[in-house]
């Protein structure tokens, strides 16, 4: 390939910073999608507020660079909010993705990121959203209340939990008989895809976000 070539291929390609928490499922999926070309994106570095957890552990063994910053390594918050940023910036990262990642960002990273943070959730926002809801909890919601769709919903990030807004969202039925564990096991299913579409929307230009220079 012409070195002309390659140079305009590595600018399109999103230099990305993931925020997780737990087992990193969702940001192994990214992280995949990337290996295989149907993401044109980078892992540039995975933040994570729980040393030992799954998704730090992933990250390492694709060799993408990992920094745990919690109120462990950092108790006062506003020092904790600027290493969150000070690392992102450190790995030039343009895009953030929250991958299950438990914690709510500082005013300093929400202001710098600002239209550049996105997150997932398990539901069809603005419905089931909101502080407390995540994870089962939001799932257990959608079946008391007898839904016949639930789905997932790719959001900016902003102060509040869930009220940025939708960058899209996909359905998925809740069938006769559903489970959580059953539902759980289909939503997280299709919204792990989900992601990764959007993100290599945002790649394409498809998706424009602001503050996004390419």
């Amino acid at each position: 390939m012409p070195a002309g070539k390659q140079e305009a291929d590595a600018r399109r390609r999103l230099r990305l910073g993931i925020l997780a928490s737990h087992a990193g499922t969702t940001m192994q999926a990214i992280i995949d999608a990337c290996l295989q070309g149907s993401l044109h994106a980078d892992v540039r570095v995975v933040i994570g507020n729980n040393s030992r957890s799954g998704a730090l552990a992933r990250a390492r063994a694709h060799g993408i660079p990992t920094a745990h910053l919690s109120g462990v390594t950092h108790p006062n918050a506003a020092d904790l909010d600027r290493a969150i940023l000070e690392t992102l910036d450190a790995h030039r990262v343009d895009v953030v993705a929250l991958a299950g990642y438990m914690k709510r960002l500082g005013p300093s990273t929400l202001s710098h990121y600002k239209g550049r943070l996105l997150n997932t959730h398990p539901a069809l926002l603005p419905m089931y959203g909101g502080l407390g809801m995540y994870g089962d909890r939001v799932h257990e919601a959608v079946l008391a209340a007898g839904e016949k769709v639930s789905g997932a919903s790719i959001h900016l990030v902003e102060s509040d939990y869930d009220t940025g807004p939708v960058l899209s969202q996909v359905e998925v039925p809740v069938l006769e008989g559903d489970t959580l564990e059953s539902l759980r096991e289909r939503v997280q299913s299709v919204e792990r895809e989900h992601y990764v579409e959007v993100l290599e929307r945002i790649a394409r230009g498809e998706i424009e976000l602001e503050g996004l220079t390419r």
